[in-house]
C-alpha cells in the first residue's frame, strides 16, 4: 500500500469512526475516535483468539506495522499540531503564568523523569538508565491531547493558560531530555552519545537552538505578512512556516517541537495583532482549527490501532498498571513542587494541584518515542507500559478532568 492509499484509508476510517462516535457514543470528538478505533481493534484481536482460521488480525497487524507511527508523528504531524496549538495561546496570558510554566517544564520534567525511572527500575529490575529513558518519554504531557480536552472543558482562563502553556513547552523539553538519555543508554544505537558533556551540549543545542530558530523564523514571517494583504497567501505563509521551519530544525539538529511552539506563539499573538487584517485573522484561525481537528482525528485513530503493535502478557499487563500509578505520582510531584515553591510569592486557587495533576494527559508523542527506541530486551515492556499509561490517560483522565475542574475550580483561579 503506497502513501496516498494509506493516507486515504486513515482519513476514511477517522471519518467513519467519528460518525459512529457522534451518532452513538457522543464523547468528545478525539477521545471518541480513539475509543471506537480501540474497540474495533480489540474485537479483531478477540476474533483471532476465538475463531480458528481468522486471518484479518494478521493482515491488520501487517498494515499497522507498515504505518511507521513514530516517523509519521515526530517528523510530520507534530509540527503542524504544535504550531496550531500555540497559535491560540496568547503571550499576554502566558506572561502572567511564565514562572509556573517554566518551573513545570524544567524542574517538573526532571522530577517526573527521576521518579518514574527509579520506580520503574525497582519494579522491573530494568537498568536505571533505560528506566530513566522510560521516565523521560512518559513524563511530558501531550499538548495535542491536552488542548483537545481543553476545548471541551470550561476551565477558568488562567488555569487553562497554565495547562496549555506547560503542555506546549514541557513536550519540547521532554523530547530533548529523551534524546539525551537515549544517547547515554543506547550509545551504539544512536548518534547522540559523547558522555555527560556531550549530553549537556546536546540539551542546550536542541533547546536553545529550537527556541532561537522558532522566534527568528516567526519574526521573518510576521514582517513579510505585514507587507501583504492577501488572506490566501498569508495562510500559505503560516503553513510554510510550520512545515519548513520544522524540517529546517530537524536538519540543524535543533528541537523541532520547541521551534514550532515559539513560532506559533509569535504568529498567534504579535502576528495576529499587528500583521494581519481582520479578514486574514479569521481565515488563519479557521484554517488552523480545521488542520488541528483533522490531524487530531487521524492521530487518535492511530493510537487506537497501535494496540496491534503491543505484545501483551500478564506480567506486562501488571507492570503497565503499576506504571499508570507511578506516572500519576510523578505528575503530582511535577505539579506540586513548582506550585509550593511559588506559593509564598503568589496565590493559587485551591484546586490547582489536583486539576493540573489529573489534566496532565499523555498521548501520541509518548507512544511515538517508545516506538522509536532501538530494539532491545526491555523495549517491548516499555512499549506496553507506555501504551497502557496513554490509553488510561486519554480515556479515563480525559473524560473526567472537566468534572473534576467544575467541582474543585468553582472559585475563580487567582493570578
Amino acid at each position: 500500500m503506497d502513501l496516498l492509499q494509506l493516507t486515504s484509508l486513515l482519513i476514511v476510517l477517522a471519518a467513519l469512526f467519528g460518525a459512529v462516535n457522534y451518532l452513538f457514543l457522543k464523547l468528545p470528538s478525539a477521545i471518541g475516535i480513539l475509543v471506537v478505533s480501540l474497540l474495533a481493534s480489540l474485537v479483531i484481536l478477540g476474533l483471532d483468539l476465538l475463531v480458528q482460521g481468522f486471518t484479518v488480525d494478521d493482515q491488520v497487524r501487517t498494515l499497522v506495522g507498515g504505518i511507521a507511527f513514530s516517523d509519521a508523528l515526530l517528523e510530520g504531524m507534530l509540527g503542524l499540531l504544535l504550531f496550531a496549538g500555540a497559535l491560540h495561546v496568547k503571550l499576554s496570558d502566558l506572561r502572567e503564568q511564565w514562572r509556573l510554566v517554566a518551573l513545570m517544564a524544567t524542574i517538573g520534567i526532571a522530577l517526573s523523569t527521576v521518579i518514574v525511572g527509579v520506580g520503574f527500575s525497582w519494579l522491573t529490575g530494568m537498568p536505571i538508565l533505560i528506566a530513566l529513558v522510560f521516565g523521560s518519554l512518559i513524563s511530558p504531557t501531550d499538548p495535542v491531547a491536552v488542548l483537545g480536552v481543553l476545548r471541551e472543558a470550561s476551565l477558568p482562563k488562567t488555569l487553562e493558560t497554565k495547562i496549555a502553556g506547560e503542555s506546549l513547552f514541557n513536550d519540547g523539553v521532554g523530547y530533548v531530555v529523551f534524546l539525551v538519555l537515549v544517547g547515554l543508554a543506547f550509545p551504539h544505537g544512536d548518534d547522540h552519545g559523547g558522555g555527560l558533556s556531550g549530553a549537556v551540549t546536546l540539551f542546550f543545542q536542541e533547546a536553545v537552538g529550537g527556541a532561537v530558530l522558532g522566534i527568528a523564523l516567526g519574526w521573518l514571517t510576521f514582517r513579510l505578512m505585514r507587507r501583504i494583504d492577501d488572506y490566501s497567501l498569508e495562510v500559505l505563509l503560516t503553513l510554510a512556516l510550520a512545515f519548513g521551519g520544522y524540517q529546517l530544525a530537524v536538519w540543524l539538529h535543533f528541537s523541532a517541537p520547541i521551534m514550532a511552539v515559539c513560532a506559533g506563539l509569535l504568529i498567534g499573538d504579535v502576528g495576529a495583532a499587528k500583521g494581519m487584517s481582520d479578514e486574514t485573522r479569521k481565515y488563519v484561525d479557521a484554517f488552523w482549527k480545521l488542520i488541528d481537528e483533522i490531524l487530531n482525528a487521524v492521530l487518535f485513530l492511530l493510537i487506537g490501532i497501535e494496540v496491534f503493535a503491543i505484545t501483551f502478557n500478564m506480567d506486562a499487563f501488571q507492570t503497565g498498571l503499576a506504571a499508570i500509578a507511578l506516572a500519576l505520582v510523578a505528575r503530582l510531584a511535577a505539579v506540586a513542587v513548582p506550585v509550593l515553591v511559588l506559593r509564598p510569592f503568589r496565590s493559587f486557587s485551591p484546586g490547582v494541584i489536583p486539576i493540573m495533576t489529573w489534566g496532565g494527559l499523555k498521548g501520541g508523542i509518548s507512544v511515538a518515542l517508545a516506538l522509536s527506541l532501538p530494539d532491545g530486551e526491555w523495549t517491548p515492556l516499555i512499549l506496553t507500559a507506555t501504551y497502557m499509561v496513554v490509553i488510561f490517560s486519554i480515556i479515563v483522565q480525559g473524560l473526567t478532568v472537566a468534572g473534576l475542574a467544575n467541582r474543585l475550580g468553582r472559585e475563580p483561579d487567582l493570578v
